[in-house]
């Protein structure tokens, strides 16, 4: 629900735009003042703020200056008396949407601009969801020399069209790596598309991968193109392609030797002009003298191996991805922005992350859901995963070692989520690729 925020010193006004506003399906709140406004924008964040110019204590200039500069992306209209559009006009050069007169002369006009002035601020999430900003990209928070390094190669890399293996633990940020070879090279105005080969079994991968005609197989009750199709003039990433099983990775070593394929049940050879990231967190060395994975499809993938560095091997990243993450969050439980304390930096700082960056995410995203103010303290961090942890904490029983134990958690969270694969990885505390991994590792069908 979309939130608002009302700031009038005349009560009768704050009442009657705060009931058309409700009636629309908006959350609405009221300040009678600036200072009180202010007092309430520093718990919560709005989508729109509606404020009065002259009001005692703080006027609306004051409030105005004060949310561009701590909460840029709120929208605000503000409210004049006849008289004063002169002020209205300098509240829109530093950033208000538009202005409404006073005596207001109806609900219709209130409700068109605000609706306007929302709509403005859905379009912008939309092009930045779609569009995201370097500097938004999680997993390249970089002031370690490990990272920097990893960068730097990533930008000679991305200008060209050579194929990129990313190599590293699980958790370490090879998606968002793979979305930023993407937009820093030629193609980045093209599609970039990603599919997880672990999560999907070989009839659907295929399928998923290279798309189907009608009556391919039961179930297929139309054409449908795929991942391949769909990248055509961009990217396509190829998370965990070493769980590709033969058959499939044969035809993906013909894809990237001829830039061309078949539907599942098609004949018409379909031609594409796709880039390839692929990504793994097995050895591929070893994989490939275990016979699981073809020598020849990794040399055609390792044209430009990188290896993305673990969290505990890029530690002075720590606390700057750590803010990152905890802005991201704060918006996204729309809240004022998150601080860490001393504590809570050295307890991030001293920990080994096991699961990299999205154990990282996990941990902040917990906390700051818990947290009832804005600093972060050392016992709001739940270092490890807890229901894995607290299964480990029970007394030994029947078998007793702690890989028993985990897998007794994990079978329990299947049963209660009835086997659906995500819901089971949040209930856990623990990432779904993660999850994949320990199944796999623990022969749980």
């Amino acid at each position: 629900m979309e939130r608002v925020l009302v700031v009038d010193d005349e009560e009768g006004i704050r009442s009657f735009i705060s009931e058309v506003l409700a009636g629309e399906g908006l959350r609405v709140s009221q300040a009678a003042d600036g200072e009180a406004a202010a007092r309430l924008l520093e718990r919560e964040s709005f989508h729109l703020l509606l404020t009065d110019l002259k009001m005692p204590r703080m006027d609306g200039m004051t409030l105005l200056r004060k949310v561009r500069a701590e909460q840029p992306e709120m929208e605000v209209i503000v409210l004049t008396a006849h008289g004063s559009v002169e002020t209205a006009v300098e509240a829109m050069k530093l950033g208000a949407f538009d202005y409404l007169g006073k005596p207001l002369s109806g609900p219709d006009e209130l409700r068109l601009l605000v609706g306007r002035a929302l709509e403005r601020r859905r379009l912008r999430e939309e092009q930045q969801r779609l569009a995201p900003s370097r500097d938004e990209a999680p997993g390249l928070v970089a002031q370690d020399k490990a990272m920097l390094a990893m960068l730097a190669q990533l930008k000679k890399v991305a200008v060209t069209d050579a194929t990129v293996l990313l190599l590293g633990e699980s958790g370490t940020g090879k998606e968002v790596t793979a979305q930023v070879v993407h937009r820093e090279s030629r193609r980045s105005g093209g599609p970039f598309v990603a599919v997880n080969c672990a999560a999907l079994s070989e009839s659907l991968l295929e399928s998923e991968m290279f798309g189907h005609e009608k009556g391919a197989f039961t179930g297929a009750t139309a054409v449908r193109r795929g991942r391949f199709e769909l990248a055509d003039g961009g990217t396509l990433f190829l998370d965990e392609v070493a769980e590709l099983r033969p058959p499939l990775q044969a035809k993906l070593l013909r894809v990237l030797q001829e830039q061309r394929f078949e539907r599942v049940g098609g004949t018409r050879t379909i031609e594409v002009d796709v880039r390839i990231i692929a990504a793994t967190n097995r050895d591929l060395g070893e994989e490939i003298r275990a016979g699981r994975f073809r020598d020849d499809l990794y040399h055609r993938l390792a044209v430009f191996p990188i290896r993305l560095p673990p969290l505990r091997e890029r530690l002075a990243d720590v606390v700057p991805l750590a803010h990152h993450l905890l802005a991201r969050v704060a918006r996204q439980l729309g809240r004022p922005p998150f601080q860490l304390d001393d504590a809570a930096q050295a307890a991030l700082v001293a920990y080994a992350w096991p699961g990299n960056v999205r154990e990282l995410a996990n941990v902040l995203e917990r906390a700051g859901i818990l947290a009832d103010g804005q600093t972060i303290a050392k016992d709001l961090l739940v270092l490890g995963p807890p229901a894995l942890a607290a299964a480990a904490a029970e007394p030994a029983s029947a078998e007793g070692t702690l890989e028993d134990l985990e897998k007794q958690a994990i079978r329990r969270a299947l049963a209660a989520t009835g086997g659906n694969r995500k819901q089971t990885a949040a209930r856990l505390g623990i990432g779904l690729r993660t999850l994949y991994d320990k199944l796999r590792a623990y022969g749980i069908e």
